[in-house]
């Protein structure tokens, strides 16, 4: 990071910060009813709350992963699109933690999502695959 000024104060406010974890995700789809199936009906997650928000023509879902409160899906009216290939400045992808991760690729292809093929992390020796939720938002699959 270097030793300047400007690093010795990140440094300092860096020690002060104590940060517990991830909250949440917050995912802006394009189409609600479809995303919802894919992340609820193809994916597993279990929601905790779904509000319409009349005044914005907006959902808002809340959804856990293992009783673990982790997406919020949104949907808004005409939402712009976002490059993700080639592969673009910003959040790269969403990744999700697996034990048997032929056992899940299974069951996304049984349900018409095609996945790209397994690969290994040559740095840490586990496998790992990638797959598109309906908005083409890169989601990984990463066994434990």
């Amino acid at each position: 990071m270097g030793d300047g000024p400007l690093a010795v104060n990140i440094l300092k406010i860096l020690n002060n910060i104590q940060l517990n974890g991830i909250h949440h995700i917050a995912i802006i789809c394009s189409d609600y009813e479809k995303s919802k199936h894919f992340y609820v009906d193809i994916l597993g997650l279990e929601i905790i709350k779904e509000t319409y928000r009349k005044e914005r023509k907006s959902y808002k879902l809340d959804l856990s992963l293992n009783g673990k409160y982790i997406i919020e899906l949104f949907s808004f009216p005409n939402p712009p699109k976002r490059t993700s290939r080639p592969e673009a400045q910003g959040l790269r992808h969403l990744a999700f933690e697996v034990n048997d991760i032929d056992t899940i690729v299974s069951c996304l292809e049984e349900n018409g999502v095609p996945t790209e093929a397994i690969r290994t992390d040559e740095l840490t020796g586990k496998r790992f695959t990638f797959f598109n939720d309906p908005d083409n938002l890169p989601l990984e699959l990463y066994e434990k």
